[in-house]
């Protein structure tokens, strides 16, 4: 159960990390990520976590303890929108001294 829920929480993280990533790429606009700010890198990193957190949810074996993954899914799901929505891409590029997109 542990694995399930640690996985499926992961999972929660990558995947709601993968949405502003996608649509800012899909949308043609810069957005900080690591691998460079551009729409082609952003919408490929978002489509990279979208299949990491579906592959971690497989692994996760979720369906065997269904409660507790969905629990832990949306933990790993809130905490990541707090942090996109508090834009903490911003803060970790300025931090780390990546460039941030032109506005």
């Amino acid at each position: 159960m542990i694995q399930a829920i640690v996985l499926t929480f992961l999972a929660g993280l990558m995947g709601t990390n993968g949405i502003p990533h996608f649509v800012q790429g899909i949308t043609a606009r810069e957005y900080p990520n690591v691998t460079g700010n551009s729409a082609t890198n952003n919408a490929i990193a978002g489509l990279a976590a979208f299949a990491i957190a579906g592959a971690l949810i497989a692994a996760a074996h979720a369906g065997d303890h269904l409660a507790s993954a969905l629990i832990a899914g949306a933990v790993g799901a809130v905490l990541m929108t707090v942090f996109h929505a508090r834009r903490g891409a911003y803060w970790m590029s300025r931090r780390f001294g990546k460039p941030l997109p032109q506005a």
